[in-house]
């Protein structure tokens, strides 16, 4: 019985020890095999489209920021627009239409400021627009798109990145083509800055922990981990929420506390954790690459059934 009891966590647990993790190895069980929940974080939020500048038309830059050198930050600023409103532009188009572009102007000139003091030496008072911002960045509607999107609001993601410092008499006047691409192709348009996953934590109480114990222990995890009961005058302490914990071990540090808890993590459970750049919401990435992922499978179905059987 004990013996089941054993295989059983073996399947079911990753078990963390002090100094160590042990039963992490699953290669006895392909159907929990964490390779294709890594291939899903890396593989599928990659080919979620977004719209990212592709083109810049500089008429006129004499900023100390070198044409190559602006557009390349410009290209990586993302830009809030919902992709799936838009089309794929055909290879080798260089105009766009209004179905697959959008444009974006940034048209900026820093002037003295003449009412500054004298003595001051402040750039922010003695010059006007010597900060070029994201904000600057105006929609230019392209065709009828002033019809087509009549509520819709154009923008970057964040109005505060900053692009390049002017000083008096330097100005930059570009003109920008937003295109919907992948993150396959171009980082630019990788709709996550980060996308990850962890296995479920599971947190065990071998025996009852009390007073000062329960304090201690407490003190050991993420907030909102352990709780702490009045039990008959006793304070008595319970896992409340071990999804929470991040397993620093820090519990193993003291000699008190480190056999009285079993610190595990199962298997079969990941938590995904998205962060999205903002041109999208987590949510939507998610459902996004799962689409892709069922069209992917549905493709390599259709394949297998148009091989003529022998």
């Amino acid at each position: 019985m004990a013996a089941k009891r054993g295989t059983d966590e073996m399947r079911d647990r990753v078990v963390l020890g002090e100094f160590g993790v042990r039963n992490v190895h699953t290669t006895d069980f392909p159907g929990n095999y964490p390779g294709y929940e890594d291939a899903w974080d890396r593989r599928r939020f990659e080919e979620v489209p977004t719209m990212a500048v592709e083109k810049v038309f500089v008429y006129n830059n004499t900023s100390i920021v070198q044409d190559e050198i602006l557009a390349h930050r410009l290209g990586l600023i993302p830009i809030r627009a919902d992709p799936r409103l838009f089309e794929y532009r055909n290879q080798g188009d260089e105009e766009g239409t209004e179905i697959d572009t959008l444009q974006f102007q940034l048209k900026i000139k820093c002037s003295r400021n003449a009412q500054a003091a004298k003595e001051s030496s402040d750039p922010n008072e003695l010059y006007f627009n010597h900060k070029v911002y994201s904000k600057h960045m105006t929609w230019v509607p392209l065709g009828n798109q002033t019809d087509l999107f009549p509520d819709a609001d154009f923008r970057p993601v964040h109005d505060d990145i900053l692009i390049a410092l002017l000083r008096p008499g330097q100005e930059i006047d570009v003109l920008m083509h937003c295109v919907k691409g992948i993150g396959k192709d171009h980082a630019k348009f990788s709709p996550v800055a980060t996308a990850s996953y962890r296995l479920l934590p599971d947190i065990t109480l071998l025996q009852p922990v009390e007073d000062e114990a329960a304090e201690m222990l407490q003190k050991c995890f993420s907030p909102g981990v352990i709780e702490i009961q009045n039990i008959k005058g006793k304070k008595v302490a319970r896992v409340a929420n071990a999804r929470l914990d991040t397993f620093s071990r820090e519990v193993f540090r003291h000699e008190g506390l480190k056999n009285l808890v079993r610190l595990a993590r199962v298997r079969n459970h990941y938590i995904f954790s998205v962060e999205s750049t903002g041109i999208l919401p987590p949510d939507v990435l998610v459902s996004e690459a799962i689409k892709i992922l069922m069209g992917k499978c549905q493709r390599f179905l259709n394949e297998l059934d148009s091989v003529p059987m022998e």
